[in-house]
């Protein structure tokens, strides 16, 4: 068997570097604050005025994430889902106050155009059958920033048959059913 002698001063500074390290103070990590996220919501009313539900709009650097929760829809089927140009959900005309779909660009309806979609084209939601639509969309034409493309104090609204993604200039969309006017969050 060979040995070797470890120098007593090495072996000692061997096991005082860690202990060394650990005492020294420990500096402080400069955090940015927070980037403030622009963010929104809605209430949907039906075509009496009662309320059925919310949803909630959050700015992301590509567009807006839309969540959203409405109850008392027509079970087990597919319903239209878009940004109307409007800025009130008049009930008692059946929201023709909410205008046609947000459309800036002035591009055709539908994600089958080729000149197309509208802003405000979104895709068809599935109403579960307890008649509750429970989704996130998220929409990379539009943002809440204030500009052209901003839906702040635009509406939202859900049809009764779900779109066909060609025909002008709605996509045979059907009845409105529900609207929700977006209001900045305060």
């Amino acid at each position: 068997m060979f040995r070797t002698a470890i120098p007593a001063a090495l072996l000692a500074a061997s096991f005082a570097f860690p202990a060394a390290a650990q005492q020294a103070p420990a500096q402080e990590t400069p955090t940015a604050p927070a980037p403030e996220v622009p963010a929104a919501a809605a209430s949907f009313v039906d075509a009496e005025g009662a309320e059925i539900g919310t949803a909630t709009l959050t700015g992301t650097p590509h567009g807006v994430l839309i969540g959203m929760e409405v109850t008392g829809l027509p079970a087990s089927k597919w319903v239209a889902f878009h940004i109307h140009e409007g800025e009130t959900c008049e009930h008692d005309h059946r929201f023709e106050s909410a205008g046609g779909h947000f459309n800036p660009s002035e591009a055709d309806h539908g994600y089958m155009s080729e000149t197309g979609p509208h802003s405000g084209d979104m895709p068809n939601q599935y109403v579960a059958s307890d008649g509750i639509l429970m989704a996130e969309v998220f929409n990379s034409y539009v943002d809440l920033d204030g500009g052209p493309t901003s839906v702040i104090g635009r509406t939202l609204m859900i049809h009764a048959e779900p779109d066909d993604y060609t025909s002008q200039p709605a996509g045979a969309a059907g009845e409105r059913l529900a609207c929700a006017v977006i209001e900045a969050a305060s």
